[in-house]
């Protein structure tokens, strides 16, 4: 049928399938196509009642079932398939289209995108779909950048398939121009790999430690769910630690290899923080937490280097130490989403996106991997505050990480103590104390970069730059 499809998918991987019929199921006719037309058959035929499908053999029949304007997405993987794909059918498509991206693009890529296809008269909208292939197919947290234009026709589409927070709000907002939305995606990437190392590290340090079975700290986890720490990523950390294998019976972590992979979002993350000038320290040591532990020959060979053999605990001090480790942990999280939100609002200022952050957090409480009760409180912080400056200035959270304090920096200690790494709650403990510290040993620095390269310094009595002539009689000049 020409003409009657509201939306279409071309690429029917998982994602791309799901997606499509995410759309079929909301009462959305879905053009669906794919390179390799036999997976198109394959939907179709198992998956055909769920709603209406219109099949494409041909980038010519897909577009031709779609309905002026036509919204076209894209589920191929990142980087030249992309732009290939974008090859093969922008020639096909007219003035006010919109071709959506739906993957894990590069925000420089999008960027790019966008700006040669508005020379063509189509709309390019790079959207971050969280949620993974069950979120894609239930309603995942949906993040499109490009035009308000392409956002008035694309929007009702997204806001019914999104995911709903527990107020009923779609979890969809038009984050802002060309990169906006995979920007804000890739910082959601990196957060994510941010908490997963702190989930990681505080299951260490209970097993280690206080002494606990995988059993024993899926419970514990279960009862941090039950509290400020209710997440996703904290719901199904104690559904894998609770889990057995069936082939030798023992806990299911312990039979998984200890090499964590990445797929590049969250090194993105850390190379664009860099360029930015951005701490995001957290993001950064939880990047490196997966390199490490992949360097499996740098691994084995020091095994012999010399260090403390950890001394688990018992009874009460195993259970106190098991509640100092919840307050780093939600120390920690405050940290890693406060390095997060700082990132996207430079990105916003150096790219004049004007990225609401409140509501960033609002579309992340449902259907994205870092969906978490306490990201309401973050919205808030936010809508009552626009120009907050970061989420530990927030009166609520700051008065929480006080009284997490002292736990956490006992937390610290102790793995140190006991020769536990834990670089993502020390790197979160530093970044806190290096705000609220009255002076940083950056002057220091700066005398030592003008030492040695006559960088220049300003000082803190007088107004301009100056240099000391070291070599010479060290007087000071000014610079300028």
């Amino acid at each position: 049928m020409s003409g009657t499809a509201q939306i279409g998918v071309t690429g029917l991987a998982v994602m791309g399938r799901n997606l499509a019929r995410n759309f079929a199921r909301n009462g959305f006719t879905v053009a669906v196509h794919n390179r390799t037309t036999a997976r198109t058959r394959e939907l179709v035929d198992a998956f055909g009642g769920e709603g209406a499908f219109v099949a494409a053999e041909s980038p010519e029949d897909f577009v031709a079932a779609l309905e002026p304007p036509r919204r076209l997405v894209i589920m191929v993987k990142a980087g030249d398939p992309t732009d290939a794909v974008i090859e093969e059918f922008a020639p096909l498509l007219e003035k006010g289209d919109v071709i959506i991206d739906g993957g894990n693009a590069h925000f420089a890529d999008t960027r790019r995108r966008e700006q040669e296809l508005r020379r063509r008269g189509i709309h390019f909208v790079g959207t971050g779909i969280s949620g993974g292939e069950e979120g894609a197919l239930h309603g995942p947290s949906i993040m499109p950048g490009g035009s308000v234009e392409s956002y008035a026709s694309l929007g009702p589409l997204l806001e019914r398939i999104a995911a709903k927070a527990p107020d009923g709000t779609p979890t969809v907002t038009h984050i802002g121009p060309d990169g906006a939305g995979h920007f804000v995606k890739m910082v959601h990437n990196g957060i994510e790999y941010a908490d997963m190392q702190l989930i990681g590290e505080a299951y260490h340090l209970l097993r280690s430690v206080a002494g606990f079975s995988p059993t024993r700290i899926a419970d514990t986890f279960r009862g941090w769910n039950a509290g400020r720490l209710d997440s996703y990523l904290i719901e199904i950390t104690a559904e894998v630690l609770a889990h057995t294998d069936a082939a030798t019976g023992r806990p299911f972590v312990d039979v998984v290899l200890d090499q964590a992979e990445q797929k590049g979002t969250g090194r993105w993350t850390v190379q664009i923080a860099l360029d930015l000038g951005v701490p995001v320290s957290g993001i950064a040591e939880a990047v490196f937490a997966r390199s490490l532990s992949g360097h499996a020959d740098l691994r084995s060979a020091s095994r012999g280097l010399p260090g403390p053999t950890p001394a688990p605990l018992s009874g009460d001090a195993a259970d106190r130490f098991a509640a100092r480790v919840e307050q780093a942990l939600y120390a920690s999280k405050i940290v890693s989403y406060t390095q997060g939100f700082h990132q996207i609002r430079a990105g916003s200022d150096l790219y004049d996106w004007d990225i609401d952050l409140g509501a960033v957090a609002s579309i992340w409480r449902a259907g994205c991997i870092i969906r978490a009760a306490f990201l309401d409180r973050i919205r808030g912080a936010y809508d009552t505050r626009p120009d907050l400056p970061s989420l530990l200035s927030d009166a609520e959270f700051t008065a929480e990480i006080g009284a997490a304090q002292d736990d956490w920096r006992e937390v610290v200690a102790t793995a140190a103590r006991q020769g536990i790494p834990t670089p993502g709650f020390s790197a979160a403990l530093a970044y806190y104390d290096a705000l609220r510290a009255e002076r940083l040993p950056a002057a220091l620095t700066q005398g030592q970069r003008d030492f040695f390269g006559a960088h220049t310094y300003r000082r803190i009595d007088r107004e301009g730059v100056f240099h000391t002539l070291w070599g010479g009689d060290r007087s000071e000049v000014a610079v300028g």
